[in-house]
């Protein structure tokens, strides 16, 4: 079992920035990918970020490139996602989420929710124009 924690959330004006913290606890030997998924009110949870958790490869959804990087700390066990220049569109619960060792290509960030055995509990990010 892993357990996440997210941290970080707030509300900031357009153009600010905001950084997210993720701190998994439990198996996270076991740990092959660290995410970032987003909702926003009456829409689906979408793919933000990922990083794999051993060779530090990312992958970003279109939206937010340039302007969000995911990093790892994995002596504290920690994913961060650094976002700038937000947009009253990236308001939104954000979730951190974990992919189990052994569920996917090794190599290969996974954009979709099956492959994410592990959810935090989401932090709200508000973005006002």
């Amino acid at each position: 079992q892993v357990l996440l924690a997210e941290s970080g959330g707030g509300s900031v004006q357009a153009g600010g920035s905001l950084r997210l913290s993720c701190v998994a606890s439990g198996r996270t030997f076991s740990i092959r990918v660290m995410g970032w998924f987003r909702q926003a009110p009456g829409k689906e949870r979408e793919f933000v970020a990922g990083i794999n958790w051993h060779g530090g490869s990312t992958y970003y959804t279109d939206s937010v490139k340039g302007r969000f990087t995911i990093s790892r700390d994995n002596a504290k066990n920690t994913v961060y996602l650094q976002m700038s220049s937000l947009k009253p569109e990236d308001t939104a619960v954000y979730y951190c989420a974990a992919v189990p060792t052994g569920r996917g290509s090794y190599a290969v960030v996974p954009a979709g929710r099956t492959l994410y055995d592990y959810w935090g509990q989401g932090t709200q990010v508000t973005v006002s124009s």
